[in-house]
């Protein structure tokens, strides 16, 4: 599991939600009829700080990061966050993680 931000999507996060430097992003599972990884689920994000982070990344001086209790979502998976020009809004892109033995 890993989360990539781009710094397209660090800066939307910035003009959008208001956050800055020194700021906590938090990416969560949350029932949605919108589409995600699992049906009746996608991501929610929170200004908020970590309480149990156990995956987390760093863009622009925000961290984004996801708590313990809600890797579940993310298992098998990475998560890319990226700005779309067009939309003028942020996109999520999971990509499977192959496990591979020694």
């Amino acid at each position: 599991m890993s989360i990539v931000i781009s710094s397209g999507a660090a800066s939307w996060f910035k003009r959008e939600l208001g956050v800055a430097e020194g700021d906590y992003i938090r990416l969560f599972p949350r029932y949605s009829s919108g589409g995600g990884l699992h049906p009746g689920f996608s991501l929610g994000i929170a200004i908020e700080p970590p309480a149990r982070p156990m995956i987390e990344t760093t863009q622009e001086g925000i961290v984004f990061y996801m708590e313990e209790q809600d890797l579940w979502y993310m298992e098998g998976y990475g998560l890319s966050v990226v700005y779309s020009e067009a939309e003028d809004d942020i996109e999520y892109k999971y990509e499977a993680k192959t496990v591979t033995s020694d």
